[in-house]
């Protein structure tokens, strides 16, 4: 007979788990939402594995349901990231992440000269790959890929 071990991370009762991120992603994921410097409970794992992703890692926070801009931020970052709201121990809702359109004030521009580096402008990009995840900038037209991408 085979000695199986398992450990089990607990549930939260209220608040939200991001599943399905990028392994190589659930860090930055953490820093962009600024997890690191709130005092809910939060656990995380990564490096499980994945029929589509290869590796995923999940993060679960408790007490914390995140607004349109904060979700925003973890579609550029893990476009395949999947939210689940828990209310009670049970999952009320599921939302998969979607890449809007346009980006307002999230991201910074990766031209150094762009103008909004220099003047107090709201950054605005236009998605111009949603698979990969590529930004077009408003004013430089530059294009900024899901690796060069900097949260404000």
């Amino acid at each position: 007979m085979k000695d199986i071990k398992e450990l089990k991370v607990s549930a939260i009762k209220n608040g939200t788990v991001i599943d399905h991120i990028p392994a190589k992603s659930v860090f930055k994921v953490i820093s962009i939402l600024n997890l690191d410097k709130i005092d809910n409970h939060i656990t995380f794992g990564t490096n499980f594995e994945s029929k589509k992703l290869g590796l995923k890692g999940i993060i679960k926070i408790s007490e914390k349901y995140f607004e349109k801009d904060e979700i925003n931020k973890i579609a550029l970052i893990a476009p395949d990231a999947k939210l689940n709201i828990i209310k009670d121990y049970v999952v009320i809702e599921k939302k998969v992440v979607e890449v809007p359109e346009k980006i307002i004030g999230i991201v910074k521009c990766v031209n150094p000269k762009c103008i909004t580096n220099h003047e107090s402008i709201t950054t605005k990009f236009t998605i111009t790959s949603k698979q990969d995840v590529s930004l077009k900038c408003h004013y430089c037209e530059k294009i900024t890929n899901q690796e060069n991408i900097e949260i404000l």
